[in-house]
């Protein structure tokens, strides 16, 4: 990255370029927009498919000991209640008498009040009320009744759904502890504060999985699962260095919680929560087996006993991640004078995975090179681009995030090799289409 870039405007040219290049959007934008509400474009939503796809193949499809789940986002309203997220699912709030904005009491010093020139609401000299509890959950009404008795809510998390599919998964895969369950899904919080993009929204989506164990087993899974996690962000190509681990200490830790570790990155605007990983204990199951009177504890043979088991949770926001990569892979270099951007995402999640561009418009390099998206187009997201000099289409196609452009010349027309010019060295090496396919397959799929 170069030196000159500011870290200031970082997030304001990540969001520049996201809109321009199709990433993200902001919601009902010729309305207005809708604050803290975004929508994700083509190559948004590529990416956003890529990702999940590779944490779910991460979580299921190389393990045999984890089953997915696609639970319903309206669930029974007492399972909200018997979690304890409608008592106690709040965040401390308080209003500025002046501008009348609210935050975050928790929050104050970093919050910035509405009114120009921006400041802190202690710098504002507003005076703020008392502190009360607001409740994050998004409530609505099932059935043509609007009372308290059709009161139904959006739910807050993801894994309560796992939590009281715990039986019909186990009985069903004829699973045995340990085992875990694993779900991608929307969830809604009513953030008093949301902000920084798609950092913290009241609108996202989850990737969580719990992990059902021996409650003498916890302390080795979870030093396991941890490691498990932070070999992930690894193998996306996230800078390691932006990374740390924060452990939750005796006033951070949940009520339902043994013990639990954030695994930060370094934003923009500070080291921030990308992902936590849970010592639940067997909180929640005992909650629902006692609310429900179902038996939710499992015949162990290993043990000999029968037991409500523990749960190590890992809890990634797919939205959070997605903006952990954008920022991650932003990079701008002076090139010949002109300040070039690249988005320099690994090939395994990047949306496209190579450009196809014909040199020139004319002797039967399009032809060519159209035949060369079409076979390789089969098995790899590709982009065709026969417009302008090759230089600029190099420069969109970096900025882009694509790994590989594929250029058909002269040449290609008499030995059938093309030129692949890698993204990040800039390096240009020949290959034949068959060549080409090992090639992608091998940077894509490792």
């Amino acid at each position: 990255m170069s030196a000159k870039m500011k870290t200031d405007d970082r997030m304001e040219k990540i969001v520049s370029l996201c809109k321009r290049r199709g990433y993200v959007f902001p919601s009902s934008e010729i309305y207005g927009g809708l604050i803290s509400c975004w929508d994700y474009g083509p190559l948004g939503a590529e990416l956003k498919r890529n990702l999940k796809n590779f944490w779910w193949d991460t979580m299921t499809a190389r393990r045999n000991d984890i089953e997915g789940l696609d639970a319903a986002i309206l669930m029974h309203p007492q399972v909200w209640h018997t979690s304890g997220h409608v008592e106690e699912f709040n965040d401390p709030m308080v209003d500025c008498k002046k501008c009348k904005a609210r935050f975050r009491a928790d929050k104050v010093d970093e919050s910035r009040c509405p009114m120009k020139p921006s400041k802190t609401p202690h710098e504002c000299d507003g005076e703020l009320t008392e502190v009360r509890n607001f409740n994050l959950m998004f409530k609505t009404y099932m059935g043509p009744v609007e009372d308290s008795s059709a009161i139904i809510y959006m739910r807050p998390e993801t894994a309560q759904g796992i939590y009281v599919n715990f039986l019909n998964v186990k009985n069903s895969s004829r699973q045995k502890i340990p085992f875990g369950i694993a779900q991608i899904g929307k969830a809604f919080r009513n953030e008093i504060t949301p902000g920084n993009f798609i950092f913290r929204t009241r609108e996202f989506e989850q990737m969580e999985m719990q992990f059902f164990i021996h409650p003498s087993e916890d302390v080795q899974w979870f030093k396991y699962w941890r490691e498990q996690r932070w070999e992930f962000y690894k193998n996306l190509g996230i800078n390691m260095e932006k990374l740390r681990w924060h452990e939750h200490g005796p006033d951070e830790l949940a009520h339902y919680a043994k013990a639990a570790y954030d695994i930060e990155y370094e934003y923009p605007f500070g080291w921030q929560e990308l992902e936590g990983v849970h010592n639940r204990t067997d909180f929640d199951l005992t909650r629902h087996m006692e609310a429900t009177k179902k038996d939710m504890r499992y015949f162990d043979e290993r043990f000999e006993e029968k037991f409500v088991p523990y749960i190590i949770e890992t809890s990634a926001g797919c939205d959070r991640t997605l903006l952990t990569l954008l920022v991650d892979a932003y990079d701008e270099i002076e090139i010949k004078g002109e300040q070039r951007v690249f988005l320099r995402l690994s090939p395994r999640i990047s949306p496209i995975k190579a450009a196809i561009l014909p040199l020139v418009k004319k002797q039967g390099m399009p032809e060519f090179a159209q035949k060369v998206y079409q076979e390789l187009g089969r098995k790899f997201k590709l982009f065709y681009d026969e417009s302008g000099a090759v230089g600029r289409r190099y420069a969109r196609m970096d900025e882009a995030g694509t790994p590989f452009c594929i250029t058909v010349d002269g040449q290609s027309l008499e030995d059938e090799t093309m030129t692949v010019r890698d993204r990040d060295t800039m390096e240009q090496t020949r290959m034949k289409v068959a060549e080409l396919q090992d090639f992608l397959d091998k940077k894509v799929h490792g």
